[in-house]
Order: C-alpha cells, then structure tokens, then sequence
C-alpha cells in the first residue's frame, strides 16, 4: 500500500504513524457525512415544526442546540472511527443494511420513518469508512486521496451547518417576507429533503455493502473458513433482526432505540468470541460507544422524528381503511 508516507525515507514507526494518519482521515470523511445527514435532517424537522402551534416546543429545542457540540460530536466520532478496525466496521454495515431493509418492507407503501435517518448515524459513518479503504486500496497517493476528500467533506458539513443555522434563525422571518432563496426554496421544496436523504443513503450503503463483504472475506484463506464466519453471522443477524422487529410492534418507548443498540452489539459481542479475534472484541466495545453517543447527540432530533412518525401514523391508517372501503364497495 503506498502513501504519502512512501515518498520519506524508511523509519521506525514511520509506517505506524502514516497508518494512522490515513485512518484518522477517513474517520473523519466519515464524521463529516454524518455531520451532513443530521444538519439537513434538522433544516427538515426545523420547518416542519414552523406554523404549527402544537410543536413549537420541539422547534424552540431544536433551534437552541450550541454550535460547539456539532464540533465536539465530529471529533469524537473522528477518533472513534479511525479506532474501529475494518472488519468490525464491516460487520455493523452489513447489520444495518439488513435492519434498514427489513424496517422499509415492514412500513406501508409510501411511508417512511424519519427516525430510521438517525438510526444510521454511525453506520454510515462506518460505511463511508469502508467505502474509503476498500476503493483506496493499493492507490498510489492514499493519504494525498484522503487528504482531498477530508477537505471536501469538510467543506460540505460546513456549508450544512450553516444552512441549518440560518434556517433555525431566520426561516420563519425570511419565508413570510419572501426574499431569501434559500429560505423561498426550502418553502416550496423542504418536503423533499427525506428523499433526497433516502437516495443518498440507498447509494452510499450500496457501495458499503459490496466494500464490507469483500473487507471481511480477504481475511479467509479457504472457503471452508469463510462458510465457518458466514453461517454463524447469518444466523445472529437473522434472528437480531425478527427480535428487533417483534419488539417496535409490541413497544413503542423511546428507551427501545437504546435496548435495541445494547441487544445488537451484545449479538455481536458474543459472535466474536467464537468466531473472531481479540482485537476484533475491542472494536466492538468502541463501536458501542460511537453508536450511544450519535443517540445521546441526537436526542432533541430523535425525540422530533418520533413526534412526526407518530402523526403519520393515523393519517396512513385512514388513507389505507378509506382504500379498504372503496374495494368493498
């Protein structure tokens, strides 16, 4: 693998630090996706709330959160990343992948939950991670590579940012008197922002899948060994998924989005023992970390997607018995 490191003269522990480098710099590419998701995330449940009296309070809460803890949430994602080995990074791709499609064919036909965005936070960040390493493998330039799109990511989660600033202080001002284009396009189009998230995420998650399955198979020198590793994943995911499932049917607490990431890293947990390696277990322990605290830093944003999701509910239900009624007659 060349780098950036390859260009210096061979030193001790030189080939550790540009390592390490490289993997702080897709940690980061990975934070500053997340960074993105949340901010329009927020631009779209920061306009939903506007002229509505009954969520007022949601919008107040989502306007108030400090820029600083943005900052903060990006650096320590950074370092929890470039932590996690790729394996394990892999490994929680695949599992949300699997968890996301379930969770779409279980909601009705054109419905989605806005709290699944949320969800994904720190496996899209896992994502993007293996999505850098599996397309910059042998590259020439690696850390030149990484370099640029840390710089462009950067730049993007910026731009975010400020959008999501602007639009919490001064979209209701701007949108009545109509003469911010920024404020004027979200009027007419801030409903499509789910669906520009959903696209960007199906992609992003496409790519991850195929870069997590060959990361994990290269390990194996047999397929013998592979089928060892496959069968029982399989299997954990498998029934992790229909228990995750048969449990948002009977409860609906918000303490269910925490159990559920307990339940998920536990599987994992107890697999690697069997089946992976002394780092591999350490690397879950940090994946726990990242994935509670992208819910701990999202926790005004969760509660929001959850109010929204409760009030498509009846509608959906209505829609659905309305269409029930006119085929009985």
């Amino acid at each position: 693998m060349f780098s950036l490191g390859s260009w210096l003269p061979a030193l001790p522990g030189l080939a550790w630090g540009w390592a390490l480098l490289d993997a702080l710099l897709q940690g980061l590419v990975g934070a500053c996706a997340v960074s993105v998701l949340c901010s329009l995330l927020k631009v779209y449940l920061y306009t939903q709330c506007v002229n509505k009296p009954e969520r007022q309070a949601e919008k107040e809460a989502i306007a108030s959160q400090p820029p600083l803890l943005e900052l903060l949430h990006v650096l320590v994602l950074t370092a929890v990343l470039a932590l996690v080995g790729s394996r394990v990074a892999a490994l929680v791709v695949l599992e949300f992948s699997l968890r996301a499609v379930s969770t779409v064919f279980s909601l009705g036909k054109g419905a989605h939950s806005s709290q699944l965005y949320l969800l994904c936070q720190y496996s899209l960040g896992c994502g993007v991670s293996c999505g850098l390493s599996f397309l910059l493998e042998g590259a020439p330039h690696r850390s030149w590579n990484l370099a640029l799109a840390a710089g462009l990511a950067g730049l993007l989660a910026l731009h975010a940012q400020r959008l999501a600033r602007h639009v919490c202080t001064l979209y209701e001002l701007h949108s009545r008197a109509r003469y911010c284009g920024v404020c004027i396009l979200l009027l007419a189009a801030g409903h499509g922002i789910p669906n520009l998230l959903r696209n960007a995420l199906g992609i992003t998650f496409a790519v991850a899948d195929l870069a997590a399955v060959e990361l994990i198979n290269r390990d194996f020198l047999s397929t013998a060994e592979a089928v060892r590793f496959w069968t029982p994943l399989t299997i954990c995911y498998t029934l992790l998924v229909v228990y995750m499932q048969e449990e948002s049917r009977q409860s609906t607490s918000r303490v269910l989005v925490f159990r559920t990431v307990l339940v998920r890293i536990g599987g994992l947990f107890i697999l690697l023992l069997t089946v992976g390696r002394w780092s591999d277990i350490l690397h879950v322990l940090m994946s726990l970390l990242g994935e509670l605290w992208c819910l701990l830093r999202a926790g005004v944003l969760l509660e929001s997607c959850w109010t929204q999701d409760l009030a498509q509910q009846p509608r959906l239900g209505s829609l659905s018995g309305s269409r029930s009624q006119e085929t009985s007659r």
